[in-house]
């Protein structure tokens, strides 16, 4: 059987979704699995084995581009898709399939998406509390139980990549790696302060670490934030900006620790089995936590939060703000001592 995933737009739901495809070849025998995706997010769904093929889908956040949609649908047409799984929620994500005429199109109802979903799941929170939950409910049939315990989203790093990735970024590997991922895509909430890190990075050199910061080219001026705390001696080597999310995920899997705000890198990090110590602020563990038993999870559990909003809505940032560097070293220091 040939199967469309229409993927998530972000690098951790990208990871998320993975017991889903890990479900879907446990029922499906022979089954091809591909995945019609951003490219931002390719990278991530290139190192599952779960993955055949990966198709270009070439909008931004919000872009209807409809005379696109239609000629991606054509080639799809042409592939013998006989079922589609769309895993965003928006109408727009179903179109593809809908206009491909893929005879099985599987979907929570999402935007009123009657037409363009003919396999439709209703969701119920409550019982779906965490998104990979959601992802995962789709391999069932619609209103049946969901099989628990989730299988663990792993993703490949080979010891040739992680070689090539160093030789190009012209760095070689220290003895004890850190990796911090100081950024968050979805906005400042959710970022704990560059002081903070700061710190941390000269707390763990005491204890023979080398900090390398990973992330996306906007984080590049969080990075340079980092440096500017650090005291001399302790200074981390910032990459943001400098690798491919290719090369952070090779980097990553190097890393005997990563220290992260809840984004798309905590993700990666909790898939390549590392120790990682996750830092929220304004989201909530209980939806997005690393599935990972390597995890810690660290969060002041303020009255305010979470809130899920981008910027602190009390213009104080006290769930981060407080979380003092001592707490985060701890658990540092107790990952990497298991």
């Amino acid at each position: 059987m040939k199967v469309l995933v229409v993927a998530p737009s972000w690098i951790g739901d990208s990871v998320l979704a993975q017991p889903l495809f890990i479900r879907l070849h446990e029922r499906i025998p022979g089954l091809q699995l591909d995945a019609l995706a951003p490219r931002w997010v390719a990278p991530v769904l290139e190192r599952m084995p779960e993955i055949h093929r990966i198709i270009d889908s070439p909008f931004a956040h919000g872009d209807l581009s409809l005379r696109t949609r239609h000629r991606i649908a054509r080639e799809l047409a042409r592939g013998g898709y006989q079922r589609a799984y769309v895993l965003p929620n928006s109408l727009k994500s179903a179109l593809i399939p809908f206009f491909a005429d893929i005879p099985e199109r599987i979907g929570f109802i999402g935007e009123t998406r009657y037409g363009l979903i003919n396999r439709r799941h209703t969701l119920d929170k409550k019982r779906l509390p965490q998104m990979a939950e959601r992802f995962a409910q789709l391999a069932e049939p619609p209103g049946a139980p969901l099989p628990r315990p989730l299988p663990r989203p792993r993703l490949r790093a080979s010891p040739a990549q992680r070689i090539e990735a160093l030789a190009a970024l012209g760095v070689s590997l220290p003895a004890k790696l850190a990796v911090f991922c100081p950024g968050a895509e979805y906005g400042p909430a959710k970022r704990w302060p560059a002081r903070h890190f700061a710190a941390l990075a000269a707390a763990l050199a005491q204890h023979g670490h080398a900090v390398w910061l990973l992330g996306s080219a906007k984080d590049r001026p969080v990075g340079e934030e980092i440096l500017d705390h650090a005291p001399p001696g302790s200074l981390p080597l910032n990459l943001c900006g400098a690798t491919t999310l290719a090369q952070a995920i090779d980097l990553i899997s190097a890393a005997s620790l990563v220290v992260c705000n809840d984004s798309g890198l905590m993700h990666v990090a909790a898939a390549l089995d590392r120790h990682v110590v996750a830092v929220y602020g304004s989201s909530s563990p209980d939806f997005t936590p690393p599935l990972s038993e390597k995890a810690t999870i660290i969060s002041l559990n303020l009255a305010c939060s979470p809130c899920f909003e981008r910027q602190c809505p009390l213009d104080h940032l006290n769930c981060l703000q407080q979380l003092e560097p001592q707490r985060v070293l701890a658990a540092c220091l107790r990952g990497v001592a298991t």
